[in-house]
């Protein structure tokens, strides 16, 4: 019993093939147009061939685009029959292709009309639709593997080749006993072809017996009276011997019966125990997946509740990633009132330290002055 990857839970899981990124949805939004492409390319040789019924419905472009394209389909088809001018025919397909990729253009602009005549026109399946069908699956398939990752690829890869493994396993077990089933039912039909063969090898020797008793009868009977006594007595001695004889075969034909259904006998009870084994294994085929389909659903359960708490713990974590931005705002306004007060402050402080500076210069020349005017009264004076 081996556990089941998540990796390989989550492509076993179509619900959960959802696209996770913007290459992968423009990727897949090219593959749906493909496929939408492709079918309206298979409806047009049909519509083609009905114009005059699907017209109305087409409206006047579309259905010009239409006689435009069977035009040039039937120069296209007697190109290809007259083989020798490369260019014209090469010239023809450019044409071909254009013709088709504006019809395929005007249903794109209507999907509406496309709809309508996918529901209107029955087309077996054919060529194409094993295409389609088959583009589809790579598109899922390349679904699965843009949304897987590396590890989920090599968990898948190594679970794939697990599976295989023990399903070659079993495989080989049951052809194994096919191949003796198989083996002991034509043992059995050969000896009963041989057998049978045996016994209509007897009955007919039985019955050349019974002629040549009769034609000896008739042949003694037209001797004549004359040599009826001793022929007589000699057929009454035959008779005897032949009846001996009969009993003898009769005896080995009993026997050859007796062991023909010991065989079968034997062969029977053989096909009875390959049956028996034959379906103790299917027994414990069916029980081995009972049990991996219960772990499966064990896993997926534990994975469903994991993922609503996950869910949960995701809805606390966007509301406290808002709480963790408000906050880191409101510290972002703090700092800069902070650093405009700073700011202000420091401006204050220069403004303060001039008018000091200019205030200390005003009273050192006021003294200045108060001395040279003194000095100057001296001399005077003198």
């Amino acid at each position: 019993k081996t556990a089941i990857p998540a990796g390989v839970m989550k492509v076993l899981d179509p619900c959960q093939l959802k696209p996770d990124s913007t290459e992968t949805e423009r990727i897949l939004t090219v593959l749906d147009e493909t496929i939408v492409k492709l079918e309206i390319t298979r409806l047009i040789p049909r519509i083609t061939s009905s114009l005059e019924r699907f017209a109305k419905m087409l409206g006047p472009e579309l259905t010009s685009s239409f006689l435009e394209h069977q035009k040039l389909s039937m120069e296209m088809q007697q190109l290809l029959a007259s083989p020798g001018d490369e260019e014209r025919r090469r010239a023809g397909e450019q044409h071909l292709k254009r013709s088709v990729r504006h019809i395929l253009r005007l249903f794109l602009a209507n999907p509406l009309l496309y709809h309508g005549l996918k529901y209107e026109i029955r087309l077996r399946e054919s060529a194409p639709d094993v295409f389609i069908k088959a583009f589809k699956e790579f598109r899922d398939l390349m679904l699965k593997r843009l949304l897987m990752s590396p590890e989920e690829e090599k968990e898948k890869i190594q679970f794939m080749g697990d599976s295989s493994l023990r399903v070659e396993k079993n495989m080989e077990m049951i052809s194994a006993l096919q191949a003796e089933l198989a083996a002991a039912i034509q043992t059995r039909e050969e000896e009963i072809n041989r057998k049978d063969k045996t016994i209509e090898n007897l009955k007919t020797s039985m019955e050349n017996l019974e002629k040549e008793c009769k034609t000896d009868i008739r042949q003694i009977q037209r001797e004549g009276e004359k040599q009826q006594k001793e022929d007589e007595e000699a057929s009454q001695d035959r008779c005897a011997r032949l009846q001996q004889d009969v009993l003898r075969l009769g005896a080995q034909f009993s026997a050859l019966v007796l062991e023909h259904r010991a065989s079968e006998l034997v062969l029977r009870k053989r096909k009875c125990k390959v049956e028996r084994e034959i379906e103790s294994w299917i027994q414990k085929y069916d029980r081995d997946m009972a049990e991996k389909q219960a772990k499966y659903e064990e896993l997926q359960a534990v994975y469903d509740e994991e993922k609503a708490q996950l869910s949960v713990l995701m809805d606390k974590h966007a509301l406290l990633l808002q709480e963790h931005a408000q906050i880191e705002e409101e510290r972002r306004l703090l700092r800069l009132k902070e650093e405009e007060a700073a700011q202000d402050l420091a401006n204050r402080n220069r403004a303060a330290a001039c008018i000091q500076a200019g205030w200390k210069g005003y009273l050192v020349r006021s003294v200045y002055k108060s001395i040279l005017k003194k000095g100057k009264g001296k001399r005077k004076g003198k």
